[in-house]
This record gives C-alpha cells, sequence and structure tokens, in this order.
C-alpha cells in the first residue's frame, strides 16, 4: 500500500498501469513509422522487430535463432479468450450477485481493486446498468472470438512471441479489474426492473454500435477463412492471398477496424464519461494500428497488384 500513497491525488495505480501500456506502444509504433530500429541493424533492433510482430508479418524477418526459443503457436489466441470468457464471467457473476442479491464481494477481490482503484472514487455515471452491460458484452465479444478461433479461423504455421502471450492473458485479466473497478462495491440491492429503468440513449446507441462492429468482423473473419477453402468448404492451402469484400474494399485490416469500434461501443455504455476505459480504448486504437501497419505492408510487399487505394486501418484516413 506504500505505493499507492506515494500516487498524486486523484490517479490510481490502474490508470497508470494503461498509461503505461499506452506510452509502450506509442513509442513503438512511432519508432517504427520512423524507421528507427529496423531488423537486423543490431541486437536490440531484432529483439523490437520480434516483439511487435506476430503471424505472417513476421514470416521472413531475419532474426537471430534464439529468439526461435520464445516462439508460440499464434493458434493459441484461443487461450486469451478462454480466460477472459471464465474470468470475466466469474467478475459479471460476482457482480449479479452483489446487486441483486447483496451478497458480499469476495475480501481477496476488495483488496485488490483497492490497490489498484485506491484514490480515483468509483462513479456509475449511466447507473449499475452500465457496468453489467460493459461486462456482458465484453463477455459475449469473448465468447464469439473463441468460437471463431476453434470453428471458423485456419491458421497457417505464424507464431506469436512468449512475451505477446503472456501480455495477452494479463489483458484480458486487468480489463476485468477496470471494469469492476467502475462500480461501488457497497451498493445497494437493486431489483431487475431497477437495472432496466437505468437505460439511456447511449446505452441503446453502444449496443447498436457493438453489435454492428460485431457482424462486420466475424463477416471480415470468414473472409479471411474462405481464402485457404475450396468451394466445397475443404481446406486446400495455408497461403496468405488478398481479402476482397465487406470492409476489405477500404482498408487491409478492418477486423482490427471493428475491433477498435467495439471497445467504443462500451466506452459509449459507459456515457463517454469513464476516463480509464477511454485509456483502454487508446491501448487498442495504438496497437490495432501497429498490427495493421505491419499487414498493410506484408500485403503490399507480397502481392503487386494490391489494391492501392487501401488504408491500412481507418477507412479513408489511415
Amino acid at each position: 500500500m506504500q505505493l499507492v500513497q506515494l500516487l498524486p491525488p486523484g490517479v490510481s495505480l490502474l490508470a497508470l498501469v494503461w498509461l503505461a501500456v499506452d506510452a509502450a506502444f506509442l513509442t513503438a509504433l512511432l519508432l517504427y513509422l520512423q524507421r528507427g530500429c529496423d531488423s537486423g541493424r543490431s541486437l536490440l533492433c531484432s529483439v523490437f522487430q520480434d516483439l511487435i510482430r506476430y503471424g505472417k508479418t513476421k514470416s521472413g524477418l531475419r532474426r537471430p535463432s534464439w529468439l526461435q526459443w520464445f516462439d508460440i503457436p499464434k493458434r493459441c489466441f484461443w487461450h486469451f479468450y478462454f480466460v477472459s470468457l471464465i474470468w470475466n464471467g466469474f467478475l459479471l457473476w460476482i457482480l449479479l450477485h452483489l446487486l441483486l442479491q447483496s451478497v458480499p464481494v469476495p475480501e481477496w477481490l476488495q483488496a485488490v481493486l483497492q490497490f489498484l482503484c485506491a484514490g480515483s472514487e468509483p462513479q456509475v455515471l449511466g447507473g449499475e446498468l452500465s457496468v453489467v452491460l460493459a461486462f456482458s458484452l465484453l463477455w459475449l465479444h469473448s465468447l464469439r472470438r473463441l468460437l471463431e478461433c476453434l470453428f471458423v479461423s485456419i491458421f497457417s504455421n505464424g507464431v506469436i512471441h512468449f512475451v505477446q502471450y503472456c501480455f495477452g492473458l494479463g489483458y484480458y485479466i486487468l480489463i476485468g479489474f477496470t471494469i469492476l473497478g467502475y462500480c461501488p462495491l457497497d451498493r445497494r440491492t437493486v431489483s431487475l426492473d431497477d437495472l432496466l429503468m437505468q437505460g439511456n440513449w447511449y446505452h441503446i446507441l453502444g449496443l447498436t454500435l457493438y453489435v454492428w462492429a460485431s457482424l462486420h468482423q466475424y463477416t471480415c473473419h470468414c473472409i479471411l477463412a474462405d481464402l485457404r477453402k475450396s468451394a466445397s468448404g475443404a481446406i486446400i492451402n495455408l497461403k496468405h492471398a488478398v481479402p476482397t469484400g465487406d470492409w476489405f474494399e477500404k482498408v487491409s485490416c478492418p477486423h482490427y477496424f471493428a475491433e477498435l469500434l467495439i471497445y467504443l461501443s462500451i466506452a459509449v455504455v459507459f456515457g463517454l464519461l469513464n476516463t480509464i476505459w477511454w485509456l483502454v480504448v487508446l491501448y487498442v486504437l495504438l496497437s490495432q494500428a501497429l498490427a495493421a501497419v505491419l499487414c498493410h505492408e506484408f500485403y503490399h510487399e507480397k502481392f503487386d497488384s494490391y489494391p492501392i487505394h487501401r488504408k491500412a486501418f481507418i477507412p479513408l484516413i489511415f
């Protein structure tokens, strides 16, 4: 707790963690765009390139052989969503029992939240409904992505770094603390009718954006999977090809853009005023932008006839 006492007034450790993550990815994005650390220039540059790339963007990368020791198959992405499904489902269950039945939050969880969120007063500007909806949308997103990884996506032999793997697991755990930390844990018991009465325009807008973005992301993942299938649905290769259709006509990585919109939709559900969640949205923006730039360059280098009008990440902008 001594660390918490050293923080500036009104600033929580959780906010500082997200600020640090945002700063790290902003630095990585700017460094890459400035071509300040090309692979092979030095050992440090090789490690940097190895940490920011995964999947197809790591293929053909010149790197020391010992870095391959840290390779994990990209198909292990489903681990992230499985952890999120269990962990954030557990936190949602605790929250609903607290709100609807006044079942106390476990002491260990209260201690962790106090450590992470001390210094910032919990606020529920849209009522308890905003927090319940945010958790529900995150849980549904994790469930859909898990099912897509297991039954839709066709993974090649691409890899991710062990550090990326550990970060992904920790990310979904931290997301749960971020949402739950926005709700006071000493709330009075509310009925289901009370929750529904808290509905507001931004809940409807956020849900609409979430559904729209999720449908497009699913469509894009299906398009990518179909590139490796025959007309009968059989897997015929693990090669990369130029995707077409839906948002692929505008950007190289529309599934990354949809991911950003999904997190923006949760910000809307919070009434646009959950400051720490905006730090999460900023992380998603920076991380997906970096991944999109790498994929965009991969397509242009591999396919001479790649459409030049496509942006990397955000239609008409970037």
